[in-house]
């Protein structure tokens, strides 16, 4: 994938991997809010997150550092951050 990635692709599909890694019922990626906290409002755990983390990396080619883990709190962060580090990697 390029490094231009359109940001509304890339949170529609952060949401899609954490639909489908936490088995999340009820929501589409399109209804899923960027913005809603995942740890205070979905409930996931770190368990979760590191797996939600290993199909991220997985999927952009990127290493997220574990000290990162904390600021991967919502959709639009992830995408953000994913962003961020495939422009360092470009």
């Amino acid at each position: 994938m390029s490094a231009g990635i359109n940001e509304k692709d890339l949170q529609l599909r952060v949401a899609q991997i954490i639909i489908t890694e936490l088995k999340l019922q009820d929501i589409t990626a399109e209804t899923f809010d960027p913005d809603l906290d995942l740890v205070d409002e979905i409930g996931i755990d770190s368990m979760d997150l590191a797996t939600i983390v290993l199909v991220l990396q997985d999927e952009y080619s990127i290493k997220i550092d574990e000290d990162d883990y904390p600021k991967l709190r919502a959709i639009r962060l992830i995408a953000a951050y994913i962003q961020e580090r495939l422009q360092a990697k470009a």
